[in-house]
């Protein structure tokens, strides 16, 4: 067992088991699982423990054919097979980092809730996977209080400045018509005003038990002394070398005196970071929001150094940010409640319309084969049916859902996109025995939008956490693509989160983009952060039995999909569901098949898998290439919790074991 004391030491040690083996494990704790905020003897130490064989660092080769997509977030980094599920007895958490989790199942023993841990996991994530997170990017949070028993959606999505207009992305100025330069997201131009610390604040106030301070005790101690560049790290590091170098902070903190990357086992000291923490820590997140910590976050921005074309945020853009509580969008699959968010992230929208075209269809009779610890062989039938599925959805999602602050909804709300009667004609457009490549979007009359060609959309971390009063939280997180915008302030990056806009304003008729850059507008995500309750015979909400969400941009949507049919339809344990073959398509005729999976032959791109043929005679374009989620799954057992974390990524469950 390793405790995070050892971590934090920078020791060769800590390396070997937090960046070459896959570590999952429990906290050895005596508490009896009750509702009194009682905490753990001091004894009861979070630890972590070797499960499934080593994230060894070499990631899988790159498919190669013209079917290949650019859908990854982040660089793949392999598979850790045989990965098995952690039992807990009354409190469990799931980070995208064993470092991360640790902490929070930290301030999970000592009595603190699911809020609390949030915080303090989000604060170590950005130290660890900052290529991922971090806090100068936003959050979508799901959270069930178990007292009231109410869910609640909170948006800490990023904004764009008050003085953007349409063309933000697309044009240095009127007189200027080229692009931004070096590019939209390596300018000033794709930097949103941060959200997640205010949306972080504002759900601590609400439902934290332990002080704020406290919960920044952690990653200050970690910036200081350091932490030691894994082996995923070290490869987003070289991956984007050349980007970050651009910057001179980025440089100085990622890259070594002649530009080369830092490599696995070096060590990253961050005292400019634990300078802004502290200052959180002591003074809420108003010391982000106003005073040196946002002018310099406005000089980054507004900064033309290396060439860069600046932003236009202001001191007034980052005070008058504000998280806004949001209503759960909660709909019906088989006996179950999927509660997801509402926009402007489509993720709970797109997930709920693509349950709701499977749900006319008998998925339970096409499980997967040769069920394992990595979920078995899926079935080509199952694969159809969820890839068309989820290409009606996201054809909607393209053309309708955005801000609604800014761009109203068919029908005023996002009730008719998940209509179950007209979910039930969508499925009848699915022919069993041929994809359509491209479907079209729904009719709801004259809805004056265009489809434009559609921006890649990166990014991101997630966390699952169930505490021992019964509150459930499932928040993703993400500061875009891998190293953000690559401007780093304060030791830490800046999000390039408004590439997530459609840069071009309008489509090729002219017809405006809902998803267009407006002033103040939170550009359209993907995040799809889920809670499953039961369904009572009445059609009433029940138990709260799942929390399920990953990072992946626009794939986020594919990875939850999977996950929650592994879950409910077939039977799989949550590791099993997280591990399993990550397939599914976008609204294109691309269907991806994960090649990183063990049960998937990806060489001589997938021309001997007999999936992959089996889709192809279809008239599937599949796609092999690796893929990055990061998943994380948390399930209600009989006593306790069972928890999965992804093999693509360093993640790991804790909580205190299940007796």
């Amino acid at each position: 067992m390793i405790s995070v004391g050892e971590i934090r030491s920078g020791t060769r040690a800590a390396l070997a088991v937090t960046a070459a083996v896959a570590l999952v494990g429990g906290c050895a704790s005596s508490t009896d699982g009750g509702s009194e905020n009682t905490a753990a003897p001091a004894a009861a130490v979070c630890g972590a423990t070797p499960n499934g064989t080593p994230l060894t660092g070499d990631a899988p080769p790159p498919a190669t054919g013209d079917r290949d997509i650019a859908t990854n977030p982040e660089v793949a980094t392999g598979y850790r097979s045989g990965m098995t599920a952690v039992s807990t007895e009354s409190f469990a958490v799931s980070t995208a980092n064993p470092v991360s989790t640790e902490v929070a199942c930290e301030v999970l023993r000592d009595g603190g809730t699911a809020a609390d841990a949030l915080v303090a996991a989000q604060m170590v994530l950005g130290l660890v996977e900052p290529q991922s997170s971090g806090i100068g990017g936003g959050a979508f949070l799901m959270y069930f209080d178990a007292e009231s028993g109410q869910v609640q959606a909170y948006d800490g999505r990023e904004t764009a400045p008050a003085s953007a207009d349409e063309n933000y992305l697309r044009w240095i100025s009127v007189t200027d018509r080229t692009e931004p330069k070096p590019d939209a997201r390596a300018s000033g131009r794709s930097i949103g005003v941060p959200g997640v610390l205010r949306m972080l604040e504002l759900v601590h106030a609400e439902y934290g038990d332990q002080e704020w301070r406290s919960l920044f005790a952690p990653a200050i101690d970690l910036a200081d002394r350091g932490v030691l560049v894994s082996d995923r790290m070290a490869q987003s590091i070289a991956d984007s070398a050349q980007q970050l170098a651009v910057d001179d902070e980025a440089r100085a903190y990622f890259l070594e005196p002649d530009g080369s990357p830092k490599a696995a086992g070096t060590t990253l000291t961050n005292p400019a970071m634990a300078k802004t923490l502290g200052a959180i820590a002591t003074d809420g997140a108003g010391a982000f929001y106003t005073g040196d910590i946002a002018q310099s976050i406005v000089e980054a921005t507004t900064s033309d150094s290396g060439g860069r074309t600046p932003g236009t945020m202001t001191l007034d853009d980052l005070a008058a940010y504000e998280a806004k509580e949001r209503t759960p969008l909660c709909t019906p699959y088989r006996d179950h409640e999927i509660c997801g968010m509402p926009n402007p992230s489509s993720g709970g929208t797109a997930v709920a319309a693509t349950l709701g075209i499977l749900e006319n269809f008998d998925l339970a009779a096409l499980g997967p084969s040769e069920v394992d610890a990595n979920g078995g062989v899926p079935n080509a039938e199952a694969v159809h049916l969820i890839s068309e599925a989820e290409r009606l959805a996201y054809a909607d999602r393209d053309k309708y859902v955005a801000d609604s602050d800014f761009v109203p909804l068919p029908g005023g709300s996002l009730d008719t996109l998940v209509n179950p009667e007209y979910l039930s004609a969508r499925a009848s457009l699915i022919d069993p025995g041929k994809s359509m490549g491209t479907a079209q979007p729904g009719d709801f009359g004259p809805v004056p939008l265009g489809v434009p060609a559609q921006t890649p959309e990166h990014g991101t971390s997630h966390i699952s956490v169930a505490d021992r009063y019964g509150n459930v939280a499932a928040m993703t997180t993400t500061i875009e693509s891998a190293f953000g915008s690559f401007h780093m302030v304060d030791g830490f990056l800046l999000n390039n989160q408004l590439t997530d806009f459609a840069a071009e304003p309008a489509d090729k008729d002219g017809l405006p983009a809902a998803n267009r850059v407006e002033p103040g507008k939170r550009p359209r995500s993907s995040m799809a952060p889920t809670l499953v309750f039961d369904r009572t015979p009445d059609g009433e909400r029940g138990d709260l039995q799942m929390v399920v969400g990953s990072p992946g941009g626009s794939v986020i949507i594919q990875f939850v999909v999977k996950t929650l049919v592994g879950m409910l339809d077939w039977g799989l344990d949550p590791q099993q569901a997280v591990s399993a073959v990550s397939f599914g398509a976008a609204n294109t005729p691309v269907t991806g098949v994960g090649g990183e999976h063990p049960a998937v032959d990806a060489s001589d791109d997938g021309a001997q898998d007999p999936l992959v043929q089996q889709l192809r005679d279809k008239g599937h374009e599949v796609s092999v290439a690796p893929q990055s989620s990061g998943l994380s799954a948390l399930q209600r057992a009989e006593a306790g919790w069972v928890g999965g974390a992804d093999p693509r990524r360093e993640g790991a469950v804790m909580g205190d074991p299940a007796p």
